[in-house]
């Protein structure tokens, strides 16, 4: 699953795909409420906190006109206690004491997430992970701080960047890679696990992982390569390797693993 990023002793990253756009083209968004509303215990619920919502009209100011998928009810509630989200995990607007109030829902267990942009740097997002490993309620959520590269790539830890946070989510959702655990589900949202099982989650194939003991300089400078090569180095990385020497002056041609 995923892009198999490649390490390199340099504060330089060499990876074998080229640059995409930082998140995946925004499909599939819901709305999804922040808060039971209204709040007032004696009066009948409008709305429940992380349920999905259908948009009725338009925004008319402060206010949205939405129906529940739980209670049924149509009614205009204020726009700041819905959010819309994209992916099933990529939650616009809402803030990290509002991210630890959706995980942790009794239907979430250890490894729910979601990502949510961040309220302390505009331009970074925020990954929320559930670990249920104590009964404290602070340490039940942990989050990471999503921070780009110059060319638009995305990582938590600088060694490993991805090229959107579609390519990060499949990442941390096969292995926790430093994390407190692995990506498991995301959020879970009331009136939409029922699609999700239909409807699951996009997926790709993880390319091997290099083990650079197998490579020698002949795979990674030879200058052409043919149909019967199966070298486990693609031209892509060979030349990303060239030009990551050439501006080191590494013109011995040796790398550290």
């Amino acid at each position: 699953m995923g892009t198999c990023p490649i390490r390199f002793q340099s504060n330089l990253t060499i990876l074998e795909n080229p640059p995409e756009p930082v998140s995946p083209p925004l499909q599939d968004s819901v709305i999804v409420s922040l808060c039971n509303y209204p709040s007032c215990v004696r009066t009948e619920l409008t709305m429940c906190l992380g349920e999905r919502l259908t948009i009725i009209s338009d925004s008319d100011g402060d206010y949205v006109m939405v129906r529940s998928t739980t209670t049924g009810r149509e009614s205009y509630v204020p726009t700041i206690y819905i959010a819309k989200v994209t992916h099933r995990w990529l939650f616009t607007g809402i803030s990290r004491y509002k991210a630890v109030e959706l995980l942790m829902q009794p239907n979430n267990q250890s490894g729910a997430f979601l990502i949510r942009e961040s309220e302390t740097d505009k331009d970074c997002y925020s990954l929320s992970v559930l670990k249920r490993a104590n009964a404290s309620y602070s340490d039940c959520v942990k989050h990471y701080r999503i921070r780009h590269l110059e060319n638009g790539w995305v990582y938590i830890s600088p060694g490993i960047p991805f090229p959107s946070l579609l390519h990060l989510v499949e990442h941390y959702s096969e292995s926790a890679d430093g994390l407190c655990g692995r990506l498991t589900e995301p959020c879970f949202i009331q009136g939409l696990d029922n699609a999700r099982e239909a409807r699951p989650l996009p997926t790709t194939v993880r390319r091997p992982t290099i083990n650079w003991k197998d490579i020698s300089s002949s795979m990674i400078f030879k200058r052409k390569r043919t149909e019967s090569d199966n070298s486990l180095v693609s031209e892509g990385l060979r030349e990303a390797i060239t030009s990551y020497l050439q501006m080191t002056e590494g013109n011995d041609h040796s790398w550290d693993t």
